[in-house]
């Protein structure tokens, strides 16, 4: 039986729960998601729990916040001037705004406190700091050719 190793492409079925119960994320309704896996191209926890599972297998993976989106990191927070945002952006906390870093990359962030001149804003991913649970199954796997 084939199992699951470094450098196959895998196609799963999943679901992301907070410690508390709350759903995140989900494949359901839509087509697997796929990725090499041990490319880093999922989160290292996630990546971490399928070699060795074979296709059909259901597992539950718990994921440490170091192993998905990392701690919240203070730097990531900012504070800057009402005047510097458009009258037409919406400063409710929890509004998710792209912004454009000085290099030029696009980045997501989120509003989370507001007084009368400055807007904060905080750019760590929404779920860093959460510790994660997946309930995963196997769809696919084809193997890497060597």
């Amino acid at each position: 039986m084939t199992e699951v190793k470094s450098g196959d492409t895998v196609g799963i079925h999943y679901t992301g729960t907070l410690l508390n119960g709350t759903k995140f994320d989900s494949s359901e309704g839509r087509d697997p998601l796929q990725f090499v896996v041990g490319s880093g191209q999922v989160i290292p926890g996630l990546d971490a729990a399928l070699p060795g599972m074979a296709l059909g297998e259901k597992k539950t993976v718990k994921v440490p916040c170091a192993d998905a989106y990392g701690p919240i990191n203070p730097q990531m927070r900012q504070a800057v001037p009402r005047e510097g945002i458009p009258d037409d952006v919406p400063l409710d906390i929890g509004t998710l705004l792209n912004v454009e870093t000085p290099e030029g990359q696009a980045m997501q962030v989120m509003i989370v406190a507001t007084d009368e001149a400055t807007v904060t804003i905080d750019a760590n991913h929404p779920l860093a700091g959460q510790d994660l649970t997946f309930d995963i199954e196997v769809m696919s796997i084809s193997e890497a050719h060597s």
